[in-house]
């Protein structure tokens, strides 16, 4: 599995991102193109620990989570049209150009910690190795950039 850590890996998401331009339409979902820029801040923002989640899980979601767990750095490409977690949901018209900005600087910012030791857990998938982190954060990107045909 791809990282975001690796330096391969992450050029080719920066390259990726680069060929949205905001006329471009996803290929399935809800999510116009400003949209899923914005969504895709959420789990570096996470990981980053600059966005902490408002609504706790409840014990229900956890269990979920737990047996979700291992499809967030595996091979297997995630389905289209899965469901998004409540807090991760974007409402309302999103500006292309600052959303791209934002997140080609959280990207940035999330390959600068490849030599970060320590990680807090996530607020519902518990703890992940620094790789799983890098992984995760790849899959979720790759996943939405496939949405919008890039």
């Amino acid at each position: 599995m791809k990282s975001l850590f690796n330096t391969e890996a992450h050029t080719e998401i920066l390259a990726r991102v680069d060929k949205l331009s905001d006329s471009s339409e996803g290929l399935w979902g809800k999510m116009k193109v400003g949209q899923m820029l914005h969504h895709c801040q959420y789990p570096l923002k996470i990981s980053l620990e600059r966005y902490n989640p408002q609504n706790k899980p409840n014990p229900i979601l956890k269990l979920m989570g737990k047996l979700f767990k291992k499809s967030l750095y595996n091979d297997k490409p995630w389905r289209q049209n899965l469901p998004t977690a409540k807090g991760l949901i974007v409402v309302g018209d999103k500006n292309f150009d600052e959303e791209k900005k934002v997140l080609v600087g959280l990207i940035n910012d999330f390959h600068q910690e490849k030599n970060r030791k320590k990680w807090d857990p996530h607020p519902v998938f518990g703890s992940f190795t620094h790789e799983q982190w890098g992984q995760m954060q790849y899959k979720h990107l790759d996943h939405h950039l496939r949405q919008f045909g890039v």
